[in-house]
């Protein structure tokens, strides 16, 4: 049988480590970046905490106020506000790096991607464990970012495997030693698997990745649902065959904005949104840029997000269409929305170049 070589690349800690990039006195110091409301200094959220964070228990979604509180006694402590477009360059240049060493490159985020390298290696993970080496070493001496990188035959083992020694980890799992890798693992490293999953799972007495592996298909699929149980059964066996696919940084732009009270009234969130739609307007035709999908997006007042998104029938610049469709997403959202609304935001994506006049928006 012909196996694949699969790398899930991951970068450690995204965030806070471009901070440290930018700033090496940052180094030593525990680093928090956070989403800042605009409440006060201590409202909003952790988006990510380097390692010297974490070891106080900080970590992504803690409200900035307990972080602060975890990190007391340690009067270094830092907070920054999050600075996307910096993140996003820094990615780019990262993943220039990994592409040359890709027969196949799917990216995946800012923060991570996976490659095929089965015909680079020819099948061998010796080969494979060195080229990931490399490759390593060229994002630390380009970028000056380090990342984990899981290997196996799949693309959901090496997932797994790139969080198995972070940071700056390298995990190499060959095809006869998948089962013996998963068995020992928690059932939440299980991509997908959430909490409550893991919750039904000890209820029935399951723990590990191994112990699972008792539960045929069908109490799983009569659990769980034919979907999530299939998925489930493969999984823990390291069973995945879904292919690595060519796929390029999906750009799109977006503005939040903190509104000036928690609702969930419509007229109140609809005049809020025509104002955000304006702002990304211009944005969007500074870019010089058409739009075919339009989002909306929630941040509630407990800081769980939601999002709703629509494919519209042609590009488009224009800002009609852009508050129709954003107000049409609001009002399905708000349907069944229980808790308020503390931030609002809009985004457009599948974006194309406007070239020449295409649309009779921009004579006006």
């Amino acid at each position: 049988m012909d196996y694949r070589v699969i790398f899930h690349i991951d970068f450690d800690y995204f965030y806070a480590q471009c901070e440290e990039v930018r700033s090496p006195e940052l180094k030593t110091k525990p680093v928090c970046v956070c989403v800042f409301s605009d409440r006060g200094e201590d409202s909003g959220a952790i988006a990510t905490a380097n390692y010297t964070a974490r070891k106080y228990g900080v970590k992504s979604g803690l409200p900035i106020k307990f972080a602060k509180r975890k990190l007391e006694e340690r009067k270094d402590a830092v907070f920054l506000p999050t600075d996307f477009d910096f993140y996003s360059d820094m990615s780019q240049k990262a993943m220039n790096v990994m592409e040359e060493f890709a027969d196949i490159f799917e990216y995946v985020g800012r923060d991570e991607a996976y490659l095929d390298v089965t015909k680079k290696t020819d099948g061998d993970y010796n080969r494979a464990g060195h080229l990931a080496q490399q490759l390593k070493n060229s994002i630390r001496d380009n970028v000056k970012l380090t990342c984990s990188v899981g290997i196996s035959p799949n693309k959901l083992v090496s997932k797994i495997a790139s969080d198995y020694k972070k940071p700056d980890g390298l995990t190499i799992v060959t095809p006869e030693k998948v089962e013996s890798f998963l068995e020992p693992l928690k059932i939440r490293d299980i991509p997908g698997i959430g909490k409550k999953t893991e919750e039904r799972f000890t209820q029935m007495n399951f723990k590990t990745i191994g112990d699972l592996r008792r539960l045929d298909v069908f109490t799983l699929n009569k659990e769980f649902g034919r979907k999530t149980g299939t998925y489930i059964y493969n999984a823990v066996r390291g069973i995945d065959s879904e292919p690595v696919s060519e796929r390029e940084p999906s750009i799109q732009y977006s503005k939040i904005s903190t509104l000036k009270e928690d609702s969930k009234d419509f007229k109140f969130l609809s005049e809020s949104l025509k104002q955000i739609c304006s702002e990304l307007h211009q944005v969007i035709l500074k870019k010089n840029r058409m739009f075919k999908s339009v989002g909306i997006q929630f941040v509630n007042s407990d800081l769980s997000n939601k999002t709703k998104s629509r494919m519209l029938r042609n590009p488009t610049t224009s800002l009609d269409e852009l508050e129709k469709t954003s107000e049409q997403l609001l009002k399905e959202a708000l349907e069944d929305q229980v808790k308020t609304i503390r931030r609002l935001g809009v985004k457009v994506s599948e974006l194309s170049e406007l070239k020449g006049q295409r649309s009779i928006d921009n004579y006006f």
